[in-house]
């Protein structure tokens, strides 16, 4: 099975710089994140929450981490090793390892098209206090929920200014990027196709003459026979929810827009099933995929693919680890954390797990399932 051959997490912390002194250093850097990552997966939420798991679960699995003492590090030890710690060095070394995993997995799954879904989060506990760069722009796997890369942003007005540096360290080719409207830019667009890979970017007001472009599209007569549509219908609690997607490449290399291929325009039908009463949204969108290579009804897989990174990853955060209510502001802890929060998670989906609350409970209860996922 493809998962016994994940890249053991430790070998990715210990290419990180321990800045500590050696004199007087009791318990290595490399074993507290690995103690961080596995409670973590038990359901720890916060720095006491990390300690209070190698209190209580003792030597034994102690010793497992790397632990030579009686007893885990104090809530204390982690928070200042995880004030001193690199953060630049700590999200290149989990992007590393994220990106060789999907890499592996790739390798044999039959995937035509991989997406990766870009977007922002904000640290609404931490920025209540002042804390600097809450604003986290990542970039997700929209299969395994693995995020690829994170970087800090000062808020998600900026993320524009941060995409260049978020996909300059990740082999885009073979990938689709997805993002909405804000990373919708003819750079966005270069770079990512200079690095080998496909996007598909939603186009709102921001970008006036294309969206008017797009609209035209698909309202001349003349163009109705390039036209080509996917339908799908769902069913969520008491709505149906009908997408319809249509795409053309009568646009194809528009105006400077770097592989540039086909242009979408999606119309979603919500039916409330109670009352009979419908309401209706039409989106529109850009693509540099050719016909060639994805019917209408894959682009529509992959733009609803979008959402992965809010489903799978920020609403965990905050509804399973209650990111959005920790208040830890001291220098870049807040981005510590939600680094090893994305790899607690990325973890438990690559052993398989929907649930990520139920996992964690059953984790807790079963410590050495986290000690498998993580190889040891």
């Amino acid at each position: 099975m493809w998962t016994k051959r994940i890249p053991p997490l430790r070998e990715a912390l210990a290419e990180i710089a321990d800045f500590r002194q050696a004199s007087g250093r009791r318990y290595e850097l490399t074993s507290i994140l690995l103690l961080a990552c596995v409670a973590m997966m038990c359901g720890a939420r916060s720095e006491q929450a990390i300690a209070d798991w190698g209190e209580n679960y003792g030597r034994r699995w102690l010793q497992r981490l790397g632990i030579k003492r009686q007893r885990g590090p104090s809530q204390s030890t982690i928070h200042r090793v995880l004030k001193g710690i690199d953060c630049r060095q700590l999200e290149a070394a989990l992007a590393r390892w994220s990106q060789s995993v999907l890499g592996m997995q790739r390798e044999t799954t039959a995937q035509a098209l991989e997406g990766v879904a870009m977007d922002g989060k904000t640290l609404r506990g931490a920025k209540r206090q002042r804390a600097a760069d809450v604003h986290l722009l990542s970039l997700c796997s929209h299969r395994l929920g693995l995020v690829l890369n994170q970087v800090a942003v000062s808020d998600h007005h900026n993320e524009l200014t941060h995409r260049e540096e978020l996909l300059a360290d990740v082999m885009l080719h073979g990938y689709v990027v997805t993002g909405d409207a804000l990373v919708t830019h003819k750079e966005a667009a270069a770079q990512i196709t200079a690095q080998g890979g496909d996007y598909l970017l939603v186009v709102k007001d921001n970008q006036p003459t294309l969206r008017a472009e797009i609209e035209l599209v698909f309202h001349t007569t003349t163009l109705q026979e390039n036209i080509e549509t996917a339908t799908t219908t769902s069913t969520h609690g008491g709505r149906i929810e009908r997408r319809t997607l249509q795409t053309s490449d009568a646009l194809k290399s528009w105006d400077g827009w770097a592989g540039l291929e086909q242009v979408l325009r999606l119309q979603r039908t919500v039916t409330e099933k109670k009352t009979g009463q419908t309401r209706q949204e039409i989106a529109h969108a850009i693509c540099s995929v050719s016909r060639a290579r994805a019917t209408a009804a894959e682009l529509l897989a992959l733009w609803r693919g979008q959402w992965t990174i809010e489903n799978r990853l920020h609403w965990v955060r905050d509804v399973t680890f209650d990111e959005d209510r920790s208040q830890v502001r001291t220098q870049r802890i807040p981005q510590v954390m939600a680094a090893l929060r994305n790899t607690a998670i990325a973890l438990l989906r690559l052993q398989g797990e929907a649930n990520i609350a139920a996992a964690c409970r059953r984790y807790a209860a079963r410590p050495a399932l986290a000690f498998a996922a993580i190889r040891l």
